[in-house]
């Protein structure tokens, strides 16, 4: 649909770059070949809009909502899929919770979408300041990073806009805290000691994303006070680096020049990429959970202890041998396409890590090499978006797993490490 020359205002895309495009709406990266707002016509753009909420959502949430208004009855069958898609540990209460994703998404979206009207009305006129609203509020709570401005860098146009900027940040921020968060945030606010009554994984993804994006504001501001933020009111950078530290969390807004950036920034927000959300959220990267579980091993180990423990509980060693997996999949597929970027373009190492991080992790934030990469590398990145979406790990079980093998025990040995 995107290669139909309905689709785009003048030369419709390749083959190839249409794909590239429809994977980077459905995986919700925002990596881009060409200019949405310019390249493509309202068709086009709604068909964009159309893969971002399927894939912020899953095609399977959206077909369990469609069965739900419809009065349709939800098999045994669909909600063991929906309690794999949201990483419930149990099958209670799915039904529930589908209906809890719909609502959160109408919500937040709806709202979004009348307070960026708010400023693109005036601006763009009734008609199209509304579809802007609409399009950058499910983009932004899908952590998809398409936009349809035209700008440079995308909302480089509203950097010291503080109502734009805040309500992406909510948005972007919302999207990424994962469905399950979010309902337990509600479900138990009336909860008479309610930090003590969240569960583990609620309160680590929270003190994980509080944690990253403080870092990453105070680590903007202090590399780029003098530089790309020198132009800005001490309030204005403040604000400039609050939203690049949040978007580079799979949002992949800008409002900063990504090539201007500082090495030792663009490294920041590549480790911010490659950690990314949390898991049953509308974003990608090897997710807050699974980086705190890192952690949390390394601090055990340093103190010499055998179980990893965060919050005052045990973490199951299951648990513990899948983070440590994601991890080293997540960064081998990232250090691979690296290396191809690298070794086709003949592009230094900086902007392909970056290139090939932000597709792993779904982001979309780019140095501005994308239109310029060769049909190999694009498929390439297609796939690792695809990869990155899926999720290593998920990809991984599927084509590797061993149930015969798993059963049997083999002797132990001692090897020496470190």
């Amino acid at each position: 649909m995107l290669n139909l020359p309905i689709a785009s205002k003048s030369e419709p895309l390749s083959m190839v770059d249409a794909f590239f495009t429809a994977t980077s709406a459905v995986c919700v990266t925002g990596l881009i070949i060409a200019d949405t707002g310019t390249q493509f016509t309202f068709l086009g753009q709604v068909v964009i809009l159309v893969l971002i909420q399927l894939g912020g959502l899953g095609l399977m949430t959206m077909a369990t909502m469609m069965a739900i208004l419809l009065g349709k009855r939800i098999s045994f069958r669909s909600r063991i899929i929906m309690q794999e898609a949201f990483n419930q540990f149990s099958l209670e209460g799915m039904v529930r919770l589908v209906k809890a994703v719909g609502l959160v998404t109408l919500l937040f979206e709806g709202i979004g979408a009348l307070l960026l009207a708010l400023r693109f009305v005036p601006q763009y006129g009734l008609a199209q300041g509304l579809w802007f609203g609409v399009f950058h509020s499910v983009s932004a709570f899908c952590n998809a990073g398409f936009d349809i401005l035209g700008a440079a860098s995308n909302f480089a146009p509203y950097a010291e806009d503080w109502l734009v900027n805040l309500v992406l940040i909510i948005l972007i921020i919302a999207g990424g805290l994962g469905f399950g968060v979010i309902a337990e945030l509600w479900h138990k606010r009336h909860a008479r000691d309610y930090c003590h009554d969240l569960s583990l994984h609620t309160r680590l993804v929270i003190l994980a994303t509080l944690l990253l994006v403080v870092f990453g504001t105070a680590f903007i501001l202090l590399v780029e006070w003098d530089k790309v933020l020198g132009e800005f009111s001490i309030p204005n950078k403040m604000l400039v680096a609050l939203f690049q530290a949040v978007s580079p969390r799979t949002a992949g807004f800008s409002t900063l020049p990504m090539a201007a950036l500082h090495e030792s920034t663009l490294l920041m927000i590549t480790v911010l990429m490659f950690i990314g959300t949390s898991p049953a959220s509308t974003g990608g990267g090897i997710k807050t959970t699974t980086f705190g579980v890192l952690l949390a091993l390394v601090a055990s180990s340093v103190r010499g202890h055998e179980e990893v423990c965060i919050f005052g509980r045990r973490v199951p060693e299951d648990i513990v041998k899948r983070a440590i997996t994601i991890i080293i999949l997540g960064f081998t597929l990232v250090l691979s396409v690296t290396m191809i970027i690298c070794l086709v373009e003949g592009l230094s190492l900086m902007p392909a890590a970056f290139e090939a991080t932000s597709a792993f992790s779904t982001s979309g934030l780019s140095v501005g090499i994308t239109p310029t990469l060769s049909p190999l590398v694009k498929v390439v990145l297609i796939i690792t978006m695809f990869i990155g979406r899926v999720g290593p790990m998920s990809l991984a079980y599927v084509l590797a797993h061993d149930r015969v093998n798993a059963r049997i025990s083999y002797p132990e040995e001692r090897i020496i490490v470190g």
